[in-house]
């Protein structure tokens, strides 16, 4: 008999041992909740040993303390060209994994008349480690930073004030106060998007930092407990990522427009683990899901999307297009959307496979696109044996999608 527990025991993935299962989970979402409070704008300093690019500054500021010491989060901050006076909106941004506070997302985002701040959650700069290969530990730490991350919430059994995603999350917030303590930032015009890792911070903070004007998560999602790949594997018994970190904790708390940026042949984030994910966030959304957009920091912050959505947002109030409606009825499947921009073309991307998403094969089929009034709607016939799918509209080099449908 101790055997058979001893071997069950092996199977449960490591986290899972050290999930404190008689934890006051309540207490500890409060304490998480408590890092919005953060609003007052973090010290900061010229980063020592690293030279400001133009209109683009590396700086240090002050973040929560790791393990009783006080850390800096390192950063590059950047400003658009503007006229005396002006206002401009703002962007916080988060890296993912292997990647760190890049100056060139920043000036990516400059170039479309936002402030912008990158922050590298790991206690690290953007300096390469003498010796250190591309990919994983290649970023020289400073000493001043707090915990890296140790694979996918490792550090559950960790005082929560010491675990990575605490401290990604407080430099998230903490990087928001400090872009809006800023002159000629305009403070109720500031949104927050993350790539893969950063996407999942960003799901997070949504749901904490009630400042925000919008947000753009790319890849990263919530639900992942769930997912059949190497998250669900890890975070299947962890009862401190189910009850404390999962964003579908406090995703209802989500108010902001949000726009959920993937594709569908994505192997680390599940289209169904994002479509539970933004189902439940009560505020307005976009969906682009876009065939073979690939995962790395490039992929992720290269197409138009991103911008478009935020500057609509930044503009207007509010998304330049949303899905009005989605049905089904037998083989005929259509969506409807609302969009401030001319839809040109409507396609159907379906999958007859099964199993996780990222792993299966997906096809495009032509759909129709009839404009009635102020809506598009889509409409196509879903191929035999379709287990899963979702209809794509374009606008000009923009992708908006329905969401994604399971066929059950």
């Amino acid at each position: 008999m101790i055997g058979k527990f001893l071997s069950w025991l092996a199977l449960l993935p490591f986290t899972a041992l050290f999930a404190a299962p008689s934890a006051d989970f309540e207490a500890l979402r409060a304490r998480v909740l408590a890092l919005g409070e953060m609003t007052s704008p973090p010290v900061q300093a010229p980063a020592e040993g690293f030279a400001a690019e133009g209109r683009q500054r590396p700086v240090f500021f002050e973040s929560v303390p790791w393990r009783g010491r006080p850390t800096r989060v390192f950063a590059w901050l950047g400003m658009p060209e503007t006229t005396a006076g002006a206002k401009v909106p703002g962007i916080v941004l988060v890296h993912g994994g292997g990647g760190t506070a890049f100056k060139e997302w920043v000036v990516k985002w400059n170039e479309r008349g936002f402030a912008a701040i990158s922050i590298a959650t790991e206690g690290q700069t953007d300096r390469r480690a003498d010796g250190a290969p591309k990919g994983g530990a290649q970023w020289w730490r400073h000493p001043d930073g707090g915990p890296a991350r140790d694979g996918i919430y490792a550090d559950s059994a960790e005082p929560l004030e010491d675990q990575f995603m605490y401290h990604a999350v407080a430099a998230t917030i903490r990087a928001h106060s400090l872009l809006r303590s800023l002159p000629g930032v305009d403070p109720a015009r500031i949104g927050l998007s993350g790539i893969s890792w950063g996407g999942v911070i960003t799901s997070t903070v949504i749901g904490i930092d009630a400042r925000l004007a919008f947000a753009v998560p790319i890849y990263g999602c919530g639900h992942l407990a769930d997912a059949e790949n190497q998250w669900g594997r890890a975070l299947g018994a962890n009862a401190l990522y189910r009850e404390v970190w999962d964003p579908m904790v406090r995703i209802r708390r989500a108010k902001l427009p949000v726009l959920w940026l993937s594709w569908p042949g994505d192997l680390h984030f599940p289209l169904d683990c994002q479509a539970e994910t933004y189902r439940a966030a009560p505020g307005p959304r976009m969906v682009s899901l876009i065939p073979g957009m690939r995962h790395s920091h490039p992929a992720g912050w290269n197409p138009p999307d991103g911008h478009a959505f935020a500057e609509s947002v930044v503009r207007d109030g509010r998304p330049w297009g949303v899905q009005q409606a989605v049905r089904r009825d037998g083989a005929a499947v259509g969506a409807v959307f609302a969009s401030a921009r001319p839809l040109e073309s409507a396609v159907l991307v379906s999958t007859t496979d099964r199993g996780f998403t990222g792993s299966r094969a997906w096809t495009e089929t032509p759909a129709t696109l009839v404009r009635e009034g102020a809506v598009w709607r889509a409409a196509a016939a879903l191929p035999a044996g379709s287990t899963a799918w979702f209809m794509n509209v374009r606008a000009g080099g923009l992708t908006m999608s329905s969401d994604f449908q399971e066929v059950r």
